[in-house]
């Protein structure tokens, strides 16, 4: 049976959003021009802590866990923007347990080690955007912070997203799932990952050359999860070469898709390149592979 998400309450222009660091450090400049922009939609407030570092992570595991905790918990905070990705967040998993989330439903922005923590959102049944952070948001085009706002206030599903080649056609329908390929390997076995039965599941990555792709990839056949999704949406594999050879990522991609016999297109904006379109998870989708298309048939939010 095809699991339901919750989606949270839609946003309005000067609602109050916090803006948080769960898992690595950033750039000082990057991140003020993101929160120039969300700025001048929203009420966005963060933490002195935000700007702590540890190594190579924004501040130790206890910094960072109630921060997030703090954000989720919060009545007045109606979003939460993730200032950048790297690695941390799967850290903070195991200390945020099991259990029920704190606070109610609002939308959580961002991806690449953000994955993460959509994944335990939709673990708990609820949908979460993946989008860009703020230190690359400021670096896309206006049309997609508009997209991003449009998201989170608008009641209507969002406009679909096209990619650029079928690897494999078909039609398919269930909820989006998935992000960043390597997160979400890292997650298969932990009670944080949700059911996959039935969706349709978006990957993206950047910095894999395709033997590893291929390794992560095969995990994912080995752990049955191409035996349960309905399709694969991929999305940017960038600076995922082999220096001087004879193949390419996109030619491994295609042949493990095309192994699969399941629905698949490759090419939609979404990741690590120069378009990063938001997009929201756990939200039903029709997926037309031999289109490469993506509609969405849920909105990401709901009314209040």
């Amino acid at each position: 049976m095809t699991a339901s998400f919750r989606a949270p309450p839609a946003l309005h222009p000067h609602d109050r959003v916090a803006v948080i660091a769960p898992a690595s450090g950033f750039d000082r400049d990057s991140f003020e021009a993101g929160l120039a922009l969300i700025g001048a939609r929203y009420d966005a407030a963060y933490g002195p802590g935000v700007f702590e570092r540890h190594r190579y992570l924004a501040g130790d595991d206890a910094r960072r866990l109630s921060e997030l905790t703090a954000a989720l918990a919060d009545p007045g905070v109606r979003a939460v923007f993730c200032a950048r990705g790297g690695y941390g967040a799967t850290r903070l998993l195991g200390r945020l347990g099991a259990g029920g989330l704190p606070g109610p439903a609002k939308p959580l922005i961002g991806f690449s080690d953000i994955t993460a923590l959509h994944l335990w959102l939709q673990a708990h049944g609820r949908v979460s955007i993946h989008g860009p952070v703020l230190t690359q948001l400021g670096r896309l085009a206006q049309t997609t912070s508009q997209r991003l706002f449009d998201l989170l206030e608008s009641t209507a599903p969002a406009p679909p997203l096209r990619g650029t080649e079928a690897y494999a056609g078909g039609v398919a329908e269930g909820p989006l799932l998935g992000g960043n390929l390597s997160v979400l390997t890292r997650m298969l076995g932990t009670p944080f990952m949700p059911a996959l039965q039935d969706a349709v599941l978006l990957l993206e990555d950047q910095g894999e050359r395709p033997y590893r792709l291929d390794r992560m990839w095969t995990h994912l056949q080995l752990a049955g999860v191409f035996a349960q999704v309905r399709g694969i949406a991929l999305g940017t594999f960038s600076r995922c070469e082999e220096p001087d050879a004879q193949y390419t990522s996109r030619d491994v991609l295609r042949e493990l898709a095309q192994a699969t016999g399941l629905p698949c297109a490759a090419g939609f904006p979404i990741g690590h390149g120069e378009v990063n379109e938001p997009v929201p998870l756990g939200v039903r989708v029709r997926f037309d592979a031999d289109a490469a298309s993506l509609t969405f048939l849920e909105p990401a939010v709901r009314a209040d």
